[in-house]
Formats: C-alpha cells, sequence, structure tokens
C-alpha cells in the first residue's frame, strides 16, 4: 500500500512555517526560501555551499514521490527532511496555479560579488533596475544557457528568491554564480577592473549589434547590462558602460522583450568568444 500523507493541514506549524517563505521579509530572515516542481527540487537536491546542501526541507504528495522517487532519495543523500503531504497542503505552500507536488526549502546561494570577480568572469548579465522577477529568472536562465559565469542583480533589482523569479529560472538559479545587491556603479566598476569590457543593452543604443560583431569587438571578456522592460537604463547607467548596444529590428516588430533581447546579446558574446581569436577556444565548454 502506498504511504499515507503525514501533514494533512494546513495549519500545521511546519506547513505555516513555509508557506512564509513566499513573503520576502521572511525569507531574508530565515535566509531560506521556496523551489517548486521537479526541476528546481532535483537542482537543489545536487546543488552544495561551502560543502553544506542547499535543500533543507521537501513537502511532496504521496503521487509525487512515486512519481519522482529518484528526486526524493537524492533529497535524503542531502540530508533534507521529507514530508509526504495531503494535496490541500502542497497547494497552501505552492505560488503557483497548478502545482506539481513538489516544494523544496533551500538555502540562500548567493555568491559575494568579489568572489565573482576573483574567478575572472569572461561573461556576464548584470541585471540593473529589472523589477519583474518573471523577467530576472528568464534572464538568469538564458544566461546560463549562453555558458555565462555569473549574474549580479544590483541593488535596484527584483530579489533573486522571489518564488516567481525561482520558477522562471527553471533550475539555472542553482548553475552559477549569482551576487545579489550590489550598486550598479560598484558592479560596474568591478568588473571594469577585472578587465571586463561593459556594454549596456539599450533600443536606443548609439551602437549596433550586428556591427560590433562584424568589427571584431566582442570577443573579450564582456559584461551585459539589461535593464527595465518599460523604461529601459537610465541616463547614468547607459554612461558608465563602454558602449551602448542595441539588437537591430529587421523586420516591423517595435522590440524585443527583456529575455529575448538578453538571450540574443549573450549568445552573440559566446559566439564571438569562442570564434578563432576570442577569449575561449573553440573546443571550450
Amino acid at each position: 500500500m502506498p504511504a499515507a500523507p503525514e501533514l494533512i493541514s494546513p495549519r500545521s506549524p511546519r506547513v505555516a512555517a513555509a508557506r512564509r517563505l513566499a513573503r520576502r521579509n521572511f525569507r531574508g530572515k530565515e535566509r531560506l526560501f521556496l523551489a517548486e516542481g521537479p526541476q528546481a527540487v532535483r537542482e537543489a537536491a545536487a546543488h552544495r555551499v561551502d560543502g553544506a546542501a542547499t535543500l533543507v526541507e521537501l513537502f511532496a504528495t504521496v503521487e509525487a514521490a512515486e512519481r519522482y522517487a529518484d528526486i526524493v532519495v537524492d533529497a535524503r543523500a542531502a540530508g533534507a527532511r521529507v514530508h509526504l503531504a495531503d494535496e490541500e497542503v502542497i497547494a497552501d505552500i505552492s505560488t503557483t496555479v497548478t502545482p506539481q507536488g513538489l516544494v523544496g526549502i533551500c538555502r540562500f546561494l548567493d555568491t559575494p560579488f568579489e568572489e565573482i570577480l576573483a574567478a575572472r568572469p569572461k561573461l556576464v548579465a548584470v541585471l540593473a533596475h529589472v523589477r519583474d522577477p518573471g523577467n530576472a529568472g528568464t534572464v538568469l536562465r538564458c544566461a546560463d544557457a549562453a555558458g555565462a559565469e555569473a549574474v549580479v542583480l544590483t541593488d535596484a533589482s527584483v530579489d533573486l528568491y522571489n518564488p516567481k523569479a525561482v520558477r522562471a529560472s527553471v533550475g539555472s538559479l542553482f548553475h552559477l554564480p549569482v551576487a545579489v545587491g550590489v550598486p550598479v556603479e560598484a558592479a560596474v566598476r568591478g568588473l571594469k577592473d577585472a578587465g571586463v569590457r561593459i556594454l549596456a543593452a539599450d533600443g536606443a543604443g548609439e551602437d549596433d549589434l550586428d556591427d560590433e560583431l562584424d568589427k571584431g569587438t566582442m570577443g573579450g571578456p564582456t559584461a551585459w547590462v539589461f535593464g527595465n522592460e518599460a523604461w529601459g537604463l537610465p541616463e547614468e547607467t547607459r554612461a558608465l558602460a563602454d558602449a551602448v548596444v542595441r539588437v537591430p529590428i529587421h523586420g516591423k516588430a517595435e522590440s524585443l522583450n527583456l529575455a529575448t533581447a538578453a538571450a540574443v546579446c549573450l549568445y552573440a558574446s559566446a559566439r564571438a568568444q569562442r570564434a578563432s581569436g576570442g577569449c575561449r577556444s573553440v573546443t571550450d565548454s
């Protein structure tokens, strides 16, 4: 017979504690956040910070625990407490309309900005003034896919651990270093001192991405600064960059959304860096 859920009431103290992590002030106080769904929980179970497991607790419906038995095994191997929970309990903890039956509680995992600089990154995404959590998570996913070595969220951007941001990253949050709360001026200054060229992505940029590629100027270490989708980058932030670059619109579209523009820019840099003469060889992973 399948196991019965041990948590059947949303009023349980454990459930109430997990539910509070949907609120930023509680996340900051406890330094814990929620990761929902099999992909995020699987990545969390495999992730470590200074040798300590990131996943500390897992709530799962009986059905999800059977369907994703490997994830439950990995969670227990990581030392996480695993609770079989009623579907009503999972729905109470979850921030999604249709929960997938797995909700993990994870330790904060952001990386000090100084450590990112010390690693001499070759491709970085800087999110300046990005307020939408879905956009932030999706750009993080794009950066991961393009092979970026770090993401920086400035102090004017959304909380990295917002459930929507975590969900939109689809597990990429656990794949690369992310620094949070860095003033944009300090981020740019630190990256420049580390030998990184700063490109601000803006639809009204003076320089064209195609022209930058044609000139062969994108093969070196690069940080892309992305701004708010609605109003772009403030002039004072644009002034910090080595160049302000626009993605060319060859058709009739008015513009690109933030995540799409970020994907285009990051992949352009990744391709240039892997080409002959770039800062990575074509055999680098």
